[in-house]
């Protein structure tokens, strides 16, 4: 594989810009638990020369996984590799990878579930022992060489922390969990985005987007863009109430975030399967989405708003749901006697 293609000093996320992402802890709002933590390994680690331990970043898609990595490398002030786990498909792939480090750079592996288990395999030593065993030849033919490293910090992130498996866990050293961010923080992040794109927005209008990006940075971001080109045409470039109002409408968002394929999912429990319990793949093949997909994308927006709950028989919508939905909600029949 092209190691030039494989691994980069920039992964941008869809929708994102570089320019947006913060260059330090102190310039990263929220996950203030996790920032405060991330100083002090940081700070100890630049104190005994030492490489900074590996650490695990998990939590719903679009929350600053891949921008907290590239904060820590330069907090430490090292360079960063990025590179993905579907894209390591051998164990050269990771040889390559990990033979272009310096002492102390990082190297961060983004869904790093989807690792091959025997790429997998050959990074428990690595990331232990800083070395590298690998087995080249077949059969009679084959030999074992090692390969020494430097020492580094493995940075991985997923949204799908359980299908990690246990030893592979168990070699991070830090683990931490990122949530949604609250409303407050979602506006300063607004708030920083238009003064990045050099874009007056009220503070209305700020309030607005933040209470409809889903706890979610990147949706924030990504809503802001979009609102901007509707300032720019239908007004005189700046972002009122009004004109956010008009382009989220547009694009089929409603005051708490919920978009088409909510809607789809909710009424296909709903109305299909009268409000539950459904399980997973009957949903997804209802609304012809991928199950990784709901799952880790709308779900757990959903069940963190109160929109759905999930039981040993499936998946069950609550009253909210019959409210978002102007349906009557009858307790004793889709209730929790469910």
């Amino acid at each position: 594989m092209d190691k030039e293609r494989l691994v980069t000093t920039m992964s941008l996320k869809e929708d994102e810009d570089q320019t947006l992402r913060p260059k330090t802890l102190g310039q990263y709002i929220g996950q203030n638990d996790i920032k405060d933590m991330l100083s002090v390994y940081i700070q100890a680690a630049l104190k005994r020369k030492e490489a900074l331990d590996h650490i695990l970043l998990y939590g719903p898609p679009g929350l600053g996984k891949t921008t907290l990595a590239q904060i820590v490398a330069n907090e430490l002030g090292v360079q960063i590799r990025i590179t993905s786990g579907p894209a390591i498909e051998r164990s050269g792939d990771l040889a390559a990878v990990l033979s272009s480090l310096a002492p102390g750079d990082v190297l961060f592996i983004d869904e790093i579930h989807r690792l091959p288990r025997f790429v997998e395999e050959v990074l428990y030593s690595a990331m232990e022992d800083y070395v590298l065993d690998i087995v080249i030849g077949k059969d009679s033919e084959s030999r074992s060489i090692r390969i020494d490293l430097p020492p580094f910090t493995l940075i991985g992130a997923t949204t799908r922390f359980g299908d990690l498996s246990a030893p592979l866990r168990e070699r991070f050293g830090v683990v931490m969990r990122l949530n949604y961010y609250d409303i407050d923080d979602l506006e300063q992040i607004v708030s920083r985005t238009s003064r990045v794109y050099e874009t007056t927005i009220t503070e209305d209008a700020v309030s607005a987007l933040a209470k409809r990006s889903r706890g979610t940075p990147r949706i924030a971001n990504r809503l802001f863009r979009r609102v901007r080109d509707f300032a720019e045409i239908i007004g005189d470039g700046t972002i009122t109430t009004d004109i956010t109002n008009h382009a989220l409408s547009k694009l089929g968002i409603d005051h708490n975030g919920l978009d088409h394929t909510d809607f789809r999912y909710l009424k296909s429990i709903v109305t299909m399967f009268g409000g539950g319990p459904v399980g997973i793949e009957t949903i997804a093949a209802t609304i012809s989405e991928e199950i990784t997909t709901v799952e880790d994308v709308y779900e757990p927006y959903l069940m963190q708003e109160g929109y759905i709950k999930r039981t040993p028989r499936g998946r069950v919508a609550t009253e909210k749901t019959y409210q978002a939905l102007g349906l009557k909600y009858y307790k004793g029949l889709f209730g929790d006697e469910r």
